[in-house]
């Protein structure tokens, strides 16, 4: 039988850490190995597969980010609990899909599905990370260190409304959402500086 954990005690977290690390490199490791050797040896047919390179830079952007502010978010509690192991999992299962999505829109020509897919894919990531981030606050308390950096996550908030204006932005210009999904990647593109405070004091 599992052990039943008592109310207001958590678990280590070392464990949910190495696990997404070790996922974090099997989807870094897959979606390289589906980057396509260019059809021909000159520069034109290098600049046919340029699209689809650089859907695997912001992928890789995202997947690092997403990794990069795990870690911090790690760093910054004691003790996580069941529910957020199983966020965890949500976060890492949408993640996981980076290189479907990637491969689909590579082989239709970024058309509007799966430019529209790949937001979807995003958006419920970032569903995943605040689940995760607001369960490790309750584990951890309302009044933690983790939860008074926190604040109410603005960009974080910000982020996924625009991934949710994105994904039916794509039937209309596919490259407008691509725009969008690059300017979230930006705006996250330096870590939290809300839980870096958190070991700098």
């Amino acid at each position: 039988m599992p052990e039943t954990q008592k109310p207001g005690r958590g678990m280590s977290k070392g464990r949910m850490e190495a696990f997404t690390d070790g996922v974090v490199a099997i989807i870094i490791t897959i979606m390289v190995l589906e980057l396509k050797v260019p059809a021909g040896h000159d520069f034109a047919a290098l600049a046919a597969s340029l699209p689809v390179f650089l859907a695997y830079v912001l992928s890789y952007i995202n997947i690092g980010l997403y990794w990069n502010n795990h870690h911090h978010l790690m760093q910054a509690v004691e003790r996580v609990n069941g529910r957020a192991l199983w966020d965890n999992l949500f976060l890492l299962f949408w993640l996981s899909l980076a290189p479907f999505v990637i491969r689909w829109m590579d082989e239709s020509d970024f058309s509007a599905l799966p430019t529209a897919a790949y937001g979807v894919v995003f958006a419920m990531a970032a569903i995943g990370y605040f689940r995760l981030q607001a369960e490790i606050i309750r584990c951890n308390g309302p009044d933690s260190v983790l939860a008074t950096a926190i604040g109410d996550d603005r960009k974080g908030k910000l982020s996924l409304t625009l991934y949710i204006l994105a994904i039916p932005l794509a039937f209309a210009s596919p490259w407008l959402s691509i725009a969008i999904y690059v300017g979230i990647a930006a705006m996250w593109f330096v870590p939290d500086k809300r839980i870096e405070r958190l070991h700098e004091g």
